[in-house]
């Protein structure tokens, strides 16, 4: 058996997973929601695979807007988070916990989402393909995607060696570095427990594509058209940008 990526280590989201979806993350949710039904003109009963969907921000705040969400994971305690969010606030959607490389839905859907950076982790760019080719065969004719991302162009403008802050209990020290000709991001996260000074510690890398090539790969990849914006505002995708957000239709 081959061995697993890092994002397929449970161990890895068990001790990461509150440090990466903190207050913050979930406090833009309703509004990210929000943009994501606008964009794709959603309404009550528009179903949408929120792909990659880690402890259901975005799915749960969904279906509180009525639609049929199918949310799609690899990590089994964060499919069980998700669900129980749903539960306190009242909605019932699907929770699925498979490999966005090889998912086949059993229906269609009118639209899906992968935001919040979840994408450029595999070890090739033909994994990277599997990804984006059974998502697009997951939706309907005429369905929309939303992608959201950290550009290769983002990461050169914001680019630091490394920073430390608090969270969740624990003290983060961050170590960034390139690799190749900004190829990927390289980067390491050390966590220190506050209260028993246990230390543990992740490197890993994310593929860097700049957003003229990853719309090529999604042209290229079932989608009939691909938008590139700064924001989910439809603000343009220029020096100002404060992220990369594609917006695809089949």
């Amino acid at each position: 058996m081959a061995d697993q990526q890092w994002f397929e280590k449970e161990n890895f989201w068990l001790n990461y997973g509150p440090i990466m979806f903190d207050t913050k993350r979930w406090a833009e949710a309703p509004n990210v929601a929000e943009a994501v039904c606008k964009i794709a003109g959603l309404g009550e009963g528009s179903s949408i695979l929120d792909a990659g969907c880690g402890p259901g921000r975005i799915s749960v705040e969904l279906a509180l807007r009525k639609l049929a969400v199918t949310g799609v994971d690899l990590m089994q305690p964060f499919l069980d988070a998700a669900a129980e969010s749903a539960r306190d606030e009242g909605v019932v959607l699907d929770f699925v916990q498979a490999d966005l490389r090889t998912y086949v839905p059993p229906r269609p859907f009118d639209a899906a989402i992968n935001l919040y950076t979840s994408f450029g982790y595999c070890d090739t760019v033909e994994e990277d393909i599997q990804i984006l080719r059974h998502i697009a065969g997951a939706l309907k004719e005429g369905g929309w995607f939303i992608l959201e991302c950290i550009s290769r162009e983002t990461a050169v403008r914001d680019f630091t060696e490394g920073e430390w802050f608090e969270r969740a209990g624990k003290t983060v020290l961050t170590e960034f570095s390139v690799e190749g000709a900004w190829e990927g991001l390289r980067s390491k996260w050390i966590l220190i427990d506050n209260q028993t000074g246990a230390r543990i510690e992740h490197e890993f890398v994310q593929r860097l594509y700049s957003a003229v090539e990853l719309k090529r790969i999604m042209l290229a990849s079932g989608f009939s058209s691909c938008e590139i914006y700064g924001d989910f505002d439809f603000s343009p995708y220029n020096e100002k940008a404060r992220t990369m957000v594609l917006v695809a239709r089949k």
